[in-house]
């Protein structure tokens, strides 16, 4: 035992020695190449197993054909562990430098490829966390550029909207002022008309900037979406009669909801004014409201004669007017404000394209969701809200 003993001890006094006279080249080589670093680390542990093994040697007073075969064995040992940890390092560094190469790319227009074999378990995870950031920052790229497109498309027709009636003012009032006029009772209610028109357009533009900055402030109620509905309906009547278009009840059933009843409101009259003028005279505009599981469904049906199935990814996006109608001649289709005249309406939105944006950021502000989808004769807008608990589940 008291060999034993002996020859541990010995062990380990050769191998601290070797350590400390090797620890600080380690210390060196730390912010070094991972090879470097890794030979180190192996000519630490050979030079440590090797002094302890010759210091037992000498010890145990070996012969010395003995003790040179202990040498060799020590040599050969050490010197194959220093080449597989030099060789292994420079597996791991060409790794290293071929990932680095690769997250060059990551958020470029070529988009990070993660190398085929990493060589550790560690290089394989980075390459993965960097091609997973590599996809959202390419979704990210991807969403300010149609935020982009969108903005310029909306300034276009920011800019083509306010240029006629101003245009159109300031002929009444140069007209007004040159004593030219033979009626200006008329003139006056033109020139407020287009005021307000405009007036209208700020109030959407302030509207919108407030949902896209997250400021949106919403007095939540408990509300019956007949409520809401009746609301809607007394907007958007007066336009229904002077279109013709008569607004029907497709079943509203008696649900309520938690939600702001003037943003609800607003968000349900901007659907009726928009399916009033894609209808034609004589078509119909039907208002429903149903629950599905948790979820209060209202929905606007037209007879616009439908949005292109291409176009209907966009149709809440800011600005988007949309195409040409495919209804046929005679028959109108989603009308784009005063832009549009009779016979050649477009599928789109009102206005300035705010309304349908609005709509979509009032609806999602409240948890909900805006969607469309085309129909036999029309379209089918739906906005989605999550339904107010019961008195008796509340009370449970």
């Amino acid at each position: 035992m008291t060999d034993v003993l002996v020859i541990v001890a010995l062990a380990a006094l050769g191998a601290l020695l070797a350590g400390l006279v090797a620890a600080p080249a380690v210390a060196l080589l730390r912010r070094r190449s991972v090879v470097l670093s890794m030979f180190a680390v192996a000519a630490l542990a050979v030079v440590a197993m090797a002094a302890g093994t010759v210091a037992v040697a000498l010890e145990m007073f070996l012969s010395g054909h003995d003790f040179r075969v202990v040498l060799i064995v020590v040599a050969v040992s050490g010197t194959v562990s220093l080449a597989a940890a030099l060789l292994f390092g420079r597996r791991i560094a060409a790794g290293s430098r071929e990932l680095a190469l690769a997250a060059r790319n990551v958020g470029s227009e070529t988009g990070f490829t993660a190398p085929a074999d990493p060589p550790t378990a560690e290089l394989a995870a980075l390459a993965a966390a960097l091609e997973e950031t590599g996809t959202r920052l390419g979704e990210a790229q991807e969403r300010e550029r149609a935020l982009d497109a969108s903005r310029r498309e909306l300034i276009a027709w920011i800019s083509h909207d306010l240029r006629t009636p101003l245009a159109g003012l300031r002929a009444m009032a140069e007209a007004l002022e040159d004593g030219v006029v033979q009626d200006p009772g008329r003139y006056h209610a033109r020139m407020r008309t287009e005021v307000e028109r405009l007036s209208g357009m700020v109030d959407d533009l302030f509207e919108l900037s407030r949902i896209q900055a997250g400021s949106l402030e919403l007095a939540l109620t408990r509300i019956s979406v007949f409520d809401l509905v009746d609301d809607a309906l007394t907007t958007a009547g007066p336009l229904a009669d002077a279109r013709g278009v008569r607004l029907v009840d497709g079943g509203v059933a008696p649900l309520p909801v938690r939600v702001d009843g003037q943003a609800v409101t607003r968000a349900l009259g901007n659907l009726l004014v928009n399916a009033v003028r894609a209808t034609p005279a004589d078509g119909t505009v039907a208002v429903s409201a149903r629950c599905e599981g948790a979820l209060v469904v209202l929905a606007v049906e037209d007879c616009c004669g439908g949005i292109p199935e291409e176009d209907l990814p966009r149709v809440f996006d800011t600005g988007w007017r949309g195409g040409e109608a495919r209804t046929p001649p005679g028959r109108a289709g989603r009308e784009t404000g005063a832009a549009a005249g009779a016979g050649q309406r477009r599928h789109g939105d009102t206005g300035a394209g705010l309304g349908l944006a609005i709509v979509r950021g009032i609806v999602e502000a409240h948890a909900g969701r805006a969607s469309v989808r085309n129909t036999e004769v029309g379209c089918r807008f739906e906005i989605t809200l999550p339904a107010a608990d019961r008195p008796s589940e509340r009370s449970g």
